[in-house]
């Protein structure tokens, strides 16, 4: 008999970045599941040809601009989704800044604050905001995509491995507060995932085959290979599962 622990049908899904990579195959899954999803990024015109998508192959998808890194922005989306929907079942912080690869000694304050304003302080405001609404309806599911370099810090990639560790410790924090209000928290740490956002990472032959050298499975993976993880989050199928960070990485963190 088949398990409907993955059915997502009649819910509200808000999914940030999700006009390309990682973010566009989450909001597919989810939608294909049966959710109702938000497609949401900085680019109104792109997040609507992924929603596009979703509606033609027969999902439910709407395309909302919204840049993390702005306060205006959030509360905006805030406004508009309790407005249209009065509810919010599913948040997947997936949007991120990483505008600067090179030496950490050589960071500059414009590369510090974009990062941390997106990573840190966007995932904050915006878990804040849903929050607020899940407590409210009495529950929902909060994830936030971190990063492997979270808990090792990657080479050329200081400030944005510093705010993804605060990622974990905040998904944390949240899912400890929350928790007693029927929201559950968790994260997703990807691996080396072959996404435009990583292409700096493709584009030195010497370190891309370093890291697959050092991934027991010796490859990189797909985008669509981190949306299974975070459908399991925020499905039934994780219902006692709060505040852990999921390591999706083919093993390199062994």
């Amino acid at each position: 008999m088949a398990t409907n622990l993955f059915d997502l049908t009649g819910k509200i899904a808000l999914v940030t970045g999700a006009s390309r990579g990682i973010g566009e195959e989450i909001a597919k899954l989810l939608a294909r599941q049966g959710a109702h999803v938000i497609v949401s990024s900085r680019k109104l015109e792109d997040c609507q040809a992924v929603a596009g998508e979703i509606v033609e192959a027969g999902g439910n998808a709407e395309a909302l601009a919204c840049h993390v890194g702005k306060m205006e922005d959030i509360a905006a989306t805030f406004e508009h989704i309790r407005g249209k929907h009065g509810r919010l079942d599913i948040l997947v912080n997936n949007a991120a800044a990483n505008p600067y690869f090179g030496h950490i000694l050589d960071t500059d304050i414009m590369a510090f604050n974009k990062t941390v304003d997106v990573n840190v302080r966007g995932y904050f405001f915006m878990s804040v905001e849903a929050g607020k609404m899940m407590k409210a309806q009495g529950g929902g599911a909060i994830v936030n995509t971190a990063s492997v370099n979270a808990l090792q810090p990657g080479d050329k990639q200081g400030i944005y491995s510093i705010t993804k560790a605060a990622v974990v410790n905040m998904t944390k924090a949240f899912a400890k507060e929350c928790g007693p209000f029927g929201i559950r928290v968790n994260a997703l740490l990807p691996g080396f995932t072959k996404t435009k956002f990583a292409a700096a990472l493709f584009d030195s032959k010497e370190l891309y085959e370093r890291l697959m050298a050092e991934i027991p499975l010796r490859r990189h993976a797909e985008p669509r290979e981190m949306a299974g993880t975070v459908l399991y989050l925020v499905s039934d199928a994780s219902s006692y599962t709060n505040g852990e960070c999921i390591v999706v990485d083919g093993g390199l963190t062994i």
